[in-house]
């Protein structure tokens, strides 16, 4: 059973399965986050949804270079966990499932490709307090214990 973080399940809403992949990008005793500053501004894991069609690391390295600009050498998998939330940008109500690997930043190849993305370094213990979602911080914590 995959753990659920976040909001509840709202009955009587049916909800889009969305699968993806994230990234904790540790370099020492700083994270690589990526910020995004809409629909609300917070600091989140790099990733984001697998393409039909794609597979999960070349999405994830695809969703890191995007959100941070970073070439990423992906070291393991880590676990997932899921999130039923309302996805402004896409106008779905989506069942997200996050796998969760460990990478460490390569190469800086340029600032993000996608709009309103910041990468940003965070001192892990910062992170653990910032990162937006509980998902996040919960998966960053177990990797750490």
């Amino acid at each position: 059973m995959i753990r659920r973080y976040g909001e509840a399940v709202k009955p009587g809403q049916s909800y889009i399965r969305r699968p993806g992949v994230y990234a904790i990008l540790l370099d020492g005793d700083h994270i690589l986050a990526t910020h995004q500053a809409a629909p609300i501004p917070e600091f989140q894991l790099p990733g984001g949804g697998i393409d039909p069609g794609e597979q999960p690391i070349p999405a994830l390295h695809r969703e890191v270079y995007e959100e941070t600009g970073w070439k990423i050498a992906v070291m393991r998998h880590l676990g997932a966990f899921r999130r039923f939330t309302f996805m402004p940008e896409y106008e779905i109500w989506a069942e997200k499932l996050c796998t969760v690997y460990l990478a460490r930043p390569v190469l800086r190849l340029g600032p993000p490709s996608e709009p309103g993305h910041t990468a940003v370094w965070l001192p892990i213990a910062e992170a653990l307090a910032r990162l937006g979602n509980a998902g996040d911080r919960a998966m960053l914590a177990r990797f750490l214990r």
